[in-house]
């Protein structure tokens, strides 16, 4: 049904606002990065830095999410236990709590003064401020993404198989095995590619606790930062990489989310 041009105007003037106030800031940013041609800044020695270091924690933060977060999602979706609705809560706050809230949050518990801060610093630990405490950062704002997405992905297997497989007389890991797991693939897939985009893209929670040392810390989050202060062009270049990956991970989430619609 096509409307008149009459009756779709209120609806076709903020509808279009909207749109030019998402998309032409993006045109702009690409314009600028491809017209000063992208070699400057993908030599630079700070852009290099930080793309490294990017790309390893977070890699490493989406296998430690991967791991612990895939159990967890199982366990929500399998059991009923006390407290289950508090822990979906909690596991699902870091989504909407501000980044700067999680890095304070980190440092009461893993900083020199903090919960663990004495314990650790006994065993001869110190997490932050190094590498290790941005893939924890990291942890701690993308795990609720891919929780999230296999905790639905787990809820959707049809119950017939689950209580077939265990009519059958499978354990609980056969079950997760060869009947949840495979059933629920799309959905965990989605959850990565999201928990590993929100994990490269973090800012606020990994400048508070693991700082912004070139290197050792600074990911391209934060070399966009002090680059915006200091040399414009390595925050365009690499705002520039972030929206062409940011633009990836979207259109394999449009993809998963077709395939597990079907």
């Amino acid at each position: 049904m096509r409307p008149r041009a009459a009756d779709a105007l209120p609806f076709v003037l903020p509808a279009a606002a909207l749109v030019a106030l998402l998309v032409l800031p993006l045109v702009a940013l690409s314009g600028q990065a491809l017209g000063g041609g992208l070699g400057p800044y993908l030599t630079d020695p700070t852009v290099t830095a930080a793309v490294r270091l990017s790309l390893l924690t977070s890699a490493l933060s989406t296998i430690v999410v991967v791991a612990v977060g895939t159990p967890l999602a199982y366990a929500l979706v399998r059991w009923r236990f006390p407290g289950r609705t508090l822990v979906q809560l909690l596991v699902d706050l870091p989504i909407v709590l501000p980044p700067m809230v999680a890095g304070i949050a980190l440092l009461q518990v893993f900083g020199r003064r903090g919960w663990l801060g004495d314990a650790m610093a006994a065993g001869g630990v110190f997490l932050p401020f190094t590498t290790a405490a941005v893939v924890v950062a990291q942890v701690f704002v993308a795990g609720p993404f891919y929780v999230r997405a296999a905790r639905l992905g787990f809820a959707a297997v049809d119950p017939a198989l689950r209580e077939a497989a265990v009519v059958d007389g499978a354990s609980e890991l056969q079950l997760f095995g060869h009947i949840m797991a495979p059933a629920a693939r799309t959905a965990m897939l989605g959850g990565l590619v999201l928990a590993w985009a929100r994990a490269l893209g973090e800012f606020g929670a990994t400048i508070f606790f693991a700082g912004n040392r070139e290197g050792v810390t600074q990911t391209m989050p934060l070399a966009i930062f002090v680059g915006f202060e200091s040399d414009l062009t390595v925050a365009v270049g690499l705002s520039f990489l972030l929206l062409v990956v940011s633009v990836g991970v979207l259109g394999v989430a449009w993809l998963l989310g077709d395939r597990l619609g079907e």
